[in-house]
């Protein structure tokens, strides 16, 4: 279970996801046939701009292997690889 408090960022994949988590930002879709408004693109520009950080580390996680395949060290070390992985990708 996710705590309240914390803000979720996700894509468009997840909408709905407001209805069960409230603090949670997904990307405002465009109607079909209208033009997105001024509004609604900022918004997705800044929410773009703080989730392409995460996705670059998932990305390296892919990489590495960590995510793709099957993890064979001990669990109780998965969440150390994820660590150190991301802190290897840190510029």
């Amino acid at each position: 279970m996710i705590h309240p408090d914390s803000e979720l960022l996700a894509d468009s994949g997840y909408q709905g996801l407001n209805k069960f988590h409230e603090n949670s930002m997904i990307p405002m879709k465009k109607k079909k046939g209208m033009p997105h408004t001024a509004e609604a693109k900022i918004h997705n520009k800044a929410l773009s701009k703080r989730r392409i950080l995460i996705e670059n580390i998932n990305r390296l996680c892919k990489i590495f292997r960590c995510v793709k395949e099957v993890y064979r060290g001990k669990h109780k070390n998965y969440g150390l690889t994820w660590r150190l992985v991301a802190a290897l990708s840190q510029p």
